[in-house]
Parts: C-alpha cells; structure tokens; sequence
C-alpha cells in the first residue's frame, strides 16, 4: 500500500505509477482507498482526470518514502539500531562498501581528535552563526552544503578539509556546486546515507556518525582505498538567515561501527591524515 501510494504521489498519473509498479490500475485504487481509510484522511484528491496531491498527502509523502528505503535496506539484513542508534551497510558484488553509524555526541570530548572537539566548541560560541569569529579557526578544515531541488549542494570547501586532502584542492573546489555523489547501492542506500542531513535539516542540532567505506584516492579514476572517518554536522546559518549544514570530518583513530575490525586503520593513506592544531 506505501509503494502504491509512493509511485502514484511521486508521478501523480494513475497509468505511469502503474507501469512503474507493476501494477493495476485496480490495485493501486484499492492500496489507497484502503490507506485512507486506515489513517482517515484523503491523501489525493482527483481533479479534472488528474490526481492531486491533498496537504496532509504531501506532508505523509516523505516519511513514507523513508519508511521503504528502510525497509529495503532492512530486508536485506543491514538496516539495525545498535544502542538506539542508526546502523546501516552495504556491500555490493563489485567491492564497494559503505558502512555508518551514529555515534553519541559525547563521543567528541573522549575522541584523540582535536579537531571535532573544536568544531563542536566554535558551534556552541558561535551560536550556529557560520561567520562568526569563533568560526574561524576550523573554517578551512569544512564542507558546508546547502539543500535545493537536486539534493544537498556543496557551497564551500576549505583547503584543509579532509574532502581536499584526499581528493586534491583542484577537484575539491571543482566541486562547489556540485550535488553530493550518487551511491552504487541505489536510492534505498543513498536515502539512508542521506539520513543524517535530514536529521539536521529538520532538528538544527548536530549529529555524529562514523563512516567506512572505499574512496578514490585523488578522486576520479584513482585507486579505490579504504577509509574511515568520524564526522561532525552542524546546523549553521548564513548571514542573511539561510541555513546550510557543515560537515567537519576527521579520521578516525578507534572503529566505533559496531562488527568491524580495526585493521583498516593500519591501512589508511597519509592523505587522510588531517594536521590541526588547537
């Protein structure tokens, strides 16, 4: 029923919604009637031949789309809480790999890295102002990105990030407006790989996840190596009031997803090495 409501609300044509689905046009009818039914409200409302919309239908769409990326996910044994908090992994045929989990903000103030600690400092002074001066000293270590139609768009890319360390500052400030990568695991992988923007986004707090995954070295065509990293983001705003979020990301010295060994750790490359000093 949450499929059939997806595709209809996302296409908004009984016919088109039905050949994505593999539906009929009866099933995808009687999914909705029973939908509305069971959460008693109208989720579309048929105008001129053509299905609209109704508020409370726009406002259910998101979470519904959420609900089945997670589910997928789910199906396949990778989607978990651990310690209430959100796990999720992928590994395709081809060797990519891509494991995040959350981690509890206080896990900065017993990390080695000094550079989230002083991330989450200059936030908390800066009262989420990006120009504020309390800002200054982490601003060349940050991607900040900011949401339009097409997704989360890079907006800045400071010289000493880890996005330039390990991709090169000629690609790194290529990528400015750029919109974040596409996942080889498909939407269900990328939705929830997007999880924690959302969570910012809509809570504007900060959050923290620590991500393994392959990357290519110098981006590109360069060699596929494995990295793992804690990341910070933020919720900040701009002078004018515009929110954009802020990923501080550092490599990680201790493997906090839960299930992993630490061996990569011995293997990652100088160029994820991020040189901070407080």
């Amino acid at each position: 029923m949450m499929r059939s409501f997806a595709g209809l609300a996302s296409t908004l044509n009984l016919s088109v919604a039905v050949e994505q689905l593999g539906s009929t046009r009866q099933t995808v009818r009687r999914h909705i009637g029973q939908l509305e039914d069971a959460m008693g409200f109208k989720l579309f409302e048929v105008e001129d031949r053509r299905y609209v919309l109704t508020d409370r239908g726009a406002r259910a769409l998101a979470p519904a789309e959420v609900f089945l990326d997670q589910g997928a996910v789910w199906f396949s044994g990778q989607f978990e809480h651990v310690a209430g908090m959100l796990k999720f992994s992928y590994e395709s045929g081809t060797g990519w790999i891509y494991h995040q989990q959350q981690q509890p903000i206080s896990m900065i103030w017993g990390c080695e890295s000094k550079l989230l600690r002083a991330a989450l400092k200059a936030w908390t002074l800066s009262e989420g102002q990006l120009e504020s001066e309390h800002m200054a000293k982490i601003r060349p270590h940050i991607v900040a990105y900011r949401e339009n139609m097409e997704g989360w768009i890079c907006v800045e890319v400071g010289e000493n990030s880890f996005y330039s360390n390990w991709f090169g500052w000629a690609q790194a400030r290529s990528s400015v407006g750029r919109a974040l990568g596409q996942f080889p695991g498909g939407d269900a992988v990328a939705s929830l790989a997007d999880a924690p923007f959302q969570d910012i986004r809509v809570g504007g707090g900060i959050r923290v996840d620590q991500v393994l995954t392959k990357l290519p070295l110098g981006g590109g065509d360069g060699p596929m190596r494995l990295i793992v990293f804690d990341r910070l983001l933020m919720s900040v705003q701009l002078p004018d009031g515009s929110p954009i979020i802020v990923s501080v990301v550092d490599r990680a010295r201790k493997i906090r997803i839960s299930g992993m060994g630490s061996e990569v750790l011995d293997t990652m490359p100088e160029e994820a090495r991020i040189d901070f000093i407080e």
